[in-house]
């Protein structure tokens, strides 16, 4: 089983690569973030990022979709090391439950080492679960290389083009 992660600021277009690997077959995984900020805000919870259970929220659905998740090749938007880029973004400490996650993420060797790596499209497009601006969007982009460096990942960089070409990079990547 070969597990990728694709990763990359918010807005670069790592949804709308993903969407296109579904529609080829691929067995992709959504980001959990988002599921989980959109869940909150249902319930009436406007910044939801704002309390510390976020990050043991987004990590507890990582791990389950994880788990559950069936298929040769699966295409994860976003892993636990995102959540550790997160965290430090938001100056948060490490919870133990990420840090435990990480843990067993690194020691099992989950993910594949190769790490797509989306490039920002120089824009970003807020939305009710994007409220960053572009220039914080790249330091958020810098803290996600030093994470997934820190952990002893290869960053793969898919830069910014039309979608067809990002796509074509991502499958010459994990061999679709």
């Amino acid at each position: 089983m070969q597990r990728y992660v694709l990763t990359g600021t918010p807005g670069s277009g790592k949804t709308s690569i993903l969407q296109c690997l579904e529609e080829i077959g691929c067995h992709t995984v959504n980001e959990a973030a988002t599921t989980v900020i959109a869940q909150a805000q249902a319930l009436g919870e406007s910044e939801p990022w704002s309390r510390a259970s976020f990050i043991d929220d987004i990590v507890a659905l990582q791990r389950r979709r994880q788990l559950e998740t069936s298929g040769t090749i699966q295409v994860f938007d976003r892993s636990p090391v995102c959540t550790h880029a997160l965290t430090t973004y938001l100056g948060w400490p490490v919870s133990a439950a990420l840090s435990d996650e990480l843990e067993r993420v690194t020691s099992e060797r989950i993910y594949e080492q190769q790490v797509l790596f989306v490039r920002n499209l120089g824009f970003v497009q807020p939305t009710a679960a994007r409220r960053i601006s572009f220039q914080d969007s790249l330091t958020f982009e810098k803290i996600h290389e030093e994470s997934y460096r820190l952990f002893g990942y290869d960053l793969v960089d898919i830069p910014a083009g039309d979608l067809a070409h990002r796509v074509a990079q991502v499958r010459s990547v994990i061999g679709t």
